[in-house]
């Protein structure tokens, strides 16, 4: 069946098909994120005879990688090709939307899980302010267009849950397609009945993907952690066998010559086993040997504790190839040099990291270009031409000093190669910070102007003098 074919009802069903077996990866790659995956490489047998008594360790190397990628991606504005100020208006419809805090949010969804999702809708409580969310691939699927690579139809499915049993009550559904949008409530496992719909009449579906690393054959996207998550694998379970050897082999232990098993008695003459695995107790025993000059006795032989230092160099090793496929300094994954590292060379080292920021300002800035089209088609009713060149405007993803970016952007207006508003912008002032800027500008010009005037008709003159006789 061709797409254009297709009932609300079978969107649905198609869509959360789809959904459903995509869903187990994407929540794997969250768990990754969040510190919760299984220990990988343990042999069975071990993982049964250690039982409780072992405790993995998460080197959580995922979320570093997908943080030190986020905290440089920050949206500071959006501007119209034909204007060299920044769209305020759009920009007050970002902060009134709280964007601020959900871009971040969906930056790393889009990071961690491939994708995360913009929708934009009405708002009943402010009409020249449409609504704006921010939606998770947990519960949200689109199918895209082969041809044209845009979105067809989008469904998101959620539920709510008893707050005192955590039990699942009622299931829903939203179901975007170009000029309606409707609402499901589902009756049965796979049966959903339409509560609702909203005609609103856009010619697209009002959902806009925000996906990482697209490409031709996947415009789902590809996962930040895809290359870390066997390293990581491989670091939690050396992580987790150094544990297990500290418990073992970390600490001195002794093997007794010339004892009997009725020799090992606690203070209640209780026996003790003689295989004791905890610290400190008596590892094995070997009976009747004679020590001593006679020829009785007994004798206790001490071993050395292990140094563990085969985990370390494993660990570091593990550590450099993090950092070689996430592009991230040496220093982010705790690798230390000899010398302590200059200026230059901590700039130099985040070359990578602040390539790949950059080349997430692309699709990630189209996506935030295509929601605020269609939030002007929202508010207006109406596609705006102007808005087909829209921009988005991101902060510098490196970290020169304030000092120096502020040394060269001077330099640059002093020469008129840049005007003011642009030193600002690359300053990485926002747009508010601007527009005060420009308004303190116009004020200073004001009373400047002022001032001219007046010197330029000289002082006010001073009256004569008046003799206080001819008062009288």
């Amino acid at each position: 069946m061709q797409a254009k074919d297709r009932s609300p009802d079978e969107w649905v069903a198609y869509l959360a098909r789809v959904h459903d077996a995509q869903k187990p990866g994407l929540e794997e790659l969250n768990r990754y994120y969040e510190g919760q995956q299984p220990l990988a490489y343990l042999h069975p047998e071990l993982l049964e005879e250690l039982g409780d008594q072992l405790r993995q360790v998460v080197i959580n190397w995922p979320r570093l990688v997908v943080d030190a990628l986020e905290e440089r991606l920050d949206v500071e504005g959006f501007r119209y090709a034909d204007n060299e100020s920044a769209a305020e208006d759009l920009w007050k419809i970002w902060q009134a939307n709280g964007m601020d805090e959900q871009s971040q949010q969906a930056t790393v969804d889009a990071l961690v899980m491939r994708r995360s999702f913009l929708v934009v809708g009405t708002n009943e409580k402010d009409a020249e302010s449409p609504l704006v969310t921010v939606e998770s691939p947990l519960q949200m699927q689109v199918d895209w267009d082969p041809r044209t690579r845009a979105v067809r139809a989008a469904l998101k499915r959620w539920h709510e849950q008893d707050p005192i049993t955590d039990a699942i009550t009622d299931r829903y559904a939203a179901l975007y397609v170009p000029g309606v949008t409707h609402w499901y409530e589902q009756t049965t496992a796979t049966g959903w009945r339409e509560i609702h719909r909203d005609e609103h009449g856009l010619e697209v579906p009002p959902v806009v993907p925000l996906v990482n690393r697209p490409r031709l054959m996947r415009p789902g996207g590809v996962s930040e952690l895809s290359d870390v998550i066997p390293l990581s694998d491989a670091a939690c379970k050396n992580a987790t066998d150094m544990m297990v050897s500290a418990e073992y082999h970390a600490m001195p232990r002794r093997v007794a010559f010339g004892f009997d098993e009725e020799d090992f008695t606690d203070a209640d003459g209780n026996p003790v086993s003689v295989w004791s695995r905890l610290a400190g107790r008596i590892w094995a025993t070997v009976k009747n040997r004679k020590t001593g000059p006679d020829g009785d006795g007994a004798d206790v032989i001490q071993f050395p504790e292990a140094q563990l230092s085969n985990f370390h160099s494993t660990i570091e090793l593990l550590a450099r190839l993090v950092a070689s496929l996430a592009g991230l300094p040496p220093n982010y994954m705790g690798l230390d040099t000899n010398n302590p590292p200059s200026a230059d060379a901590i700039r130099s080292a985040e070359t990578r990291l602040v390539k790949r920021a950059e080349r997430r300002h692309r699709p990630f800035g189209g996506s935030y270009e295509q929601m605020n089209r269609l939030i002007l088609r929202v508010r207006d009713g109406e596609w705006d031409p102007r808005a087909q060149s829209l921009e988005t405007l991101w902060r510098d993803p490196s970290t020169p000093t304030y000092a120096q970016k502020a040394d060269a952007v001077t330099k640059l207006v002093q020469t008129g190669i840049l005007p003011i508003e642009q030193a600002r912008e690359d300053l990485g002032y926002t747009a508010v910070q601007r527009q005060r800027m420009r308004q303190m500008d116009d004020d200073a010009l004001d009373r400047a102007i002022g001032g001219d005037l007046a010197a330029g008709f000289g002082p006010k003159p001073t009256p004569p003098a008046v003799d206080p006789s001819l008062k009288a």
